[in-house]
């Protein structure tokens, strides 16, 4: 690196231009996988509401380039109120052309000691499947959770 270089790329740090001196789009973290548990059943319908009263949106993105992916499916199950899994609680949705998803269910509930979650899986054309779960705190009522799936 020239002298020129080094000074100019001193003073753009100094002036809070940092950002200029990359080109590179931000690396996303994969999504931490989690357990399938014994609940899961293939064949979810489609639908954007399995209850009321907790809103789930996000965006699946891919691993590295963080770029969002459209038509990727995103499947969702959970106990209902009373801490049993039923069918009225599982769920399908594809994401926007954005990448993006929400839907609407029940606030997931405790049940035999586990704490509220919510199971996923995620199915993106060019990635791996990924299954995970979400653990709101209690009394949320909407979270934003972003799904990053690996290639």
């Amino acid at each position: 690196m020239t002298a020129s270089a080094l000074r100019l790329g001193i003073a753009l740090l100094l002036l809070g231009w940092a950002p200029l001196l990359t080109t590179a789009q931000p690396a996303c973290a994969p999504t931490a996988p989690d357990m399938e548990g014994p609940f899961y059943k293939p064949g979810a319908p489609v639908r954007e509401s399995t209850g009321k009263g907790f809103v789930v949106s996000g965006t699946v993105k891919s691993a590295g380039s963080c770029a969002p992916i459209g038509a990727a499916r995103v499947e969702w199950w959970q106990a209902n109120p009373r801490g049993t899994y039923d069918d009225e609680h599982r769920g399908t949705l594809v994401t926007r052309s954005d990448g993006t998803y929400r839907f609407e269910t029940d606030p997931p509930p405790p049940y035999f000691g586990r704490p509220p979650h919510i199971h996923f899986k995620v199915f993106a054309p060019g990635h791996r499947a990924l299954t995970t779960q979400l653990y709101p705190k209690p009394g949320q009522t909407e979270i934003t959770f972003d799904l990053v799936v690996s290639k």
